[in-house]
């Protein structure tokens, strides 16, 4: 299996830059590169994985400043071509931002950050991030966020529901979606969505965070080996 060359953009005030870093190279041995976001180009990147944190200090609105950073032009260059991006967290934020995945993040219903471990179930294996996983898997990762609550307009939550945009949902440990697993009231419980063509994928909880047993869960790992596996 080849070895592939990760992209990870980095902004003022990026915090999980080298989370990331370590599991994509210390973990699963791949090529990561690092990319401050004056950056033009992902130097041959076959996929990019855009971190959280607080880019630019979410002044503004979370996102709202990164992605006027030069690198996000190479990232939606990227994204057009059909190759893989995921956003996570303060990433995730970015891509919707960018319009490289519909909806917005607003500030959490109970207007506090949220920091643990939550259940998620996985909606769509057709991503190159899901593949495998199994039909109706539950992961356990953890969030931190005060802006996590993810939010769209009535009219294109139907649009993103029939085209299979929705990849995970906050749910309970067994699947079941419930209100009381929704941790920051996010619209039907989405935790993170697709584009159309299925090559974009932005979630709030860190996978990144949940790759090392002794981090608590290695469920996050299987978002990164799907992607390696589906490249090679």
């Amino acid at each position: 299996m080849k070895r592939l060359r990760f992209a990870v953009p980095v902004f003022p005030g990026t915090n999980c830059d080298h989370d990331a870093e370590h599991v994509l190279g210390t973990v699963l041995g791949q090529d990561v590169r690092m990319l401050w976001h004056d950056a033009r180009s992902l130097k041959g990147a076959d996929v990019v994985v855009v971190p959280g944190g607080f880019a630019h200090g979410d002044y503004l609105r979370t996102g709202a400043i990164a992605r006027f950073s030069p690198v996000m032009k190479a990232v939606a260059a990227h994204a057009r071509a059909g190759k893989p991006v995921i956003g996570i967290c303060n990433g995730f934020q970015v891509l919707c931002e960018a319009g490289l995945l519909p909806g917005v993040l607003t500030r959490n219903l109970s207007l506090q950050f949220a920091c643990k471990f939550v259940h998620l179930k996985v909606e769509n294996l057709e991503t190159v991030f899901t593949r495998r996983c199994f039909p109706g898997q539950v992961l356990r990762m953890p969030i931190a966020h005060g802006e996590g609550r993810y939010t769209i307009h009535a009219r294109d939550l139907k649009a993103l529901k029939k085209s299979g945009g929705v990849v995970f949902r906050y749910s309970d440990e067994d699947g079941n979606i419930t209100p009381a697993s929704n941790p920051n009231g996010a619209t039907d419980n989405i935790a993170g969505v697709m584009n159309a063509r299925g090559n974009v994928v932005g979630l709030m909880p860190h996978p990144e965070r949940a790759a090392e047993e002794v981090l608590g869960s290695t469920d996050g790992r299987l978002l990164f080996e799907s992607v390696i596996e589906s490249l090679n």
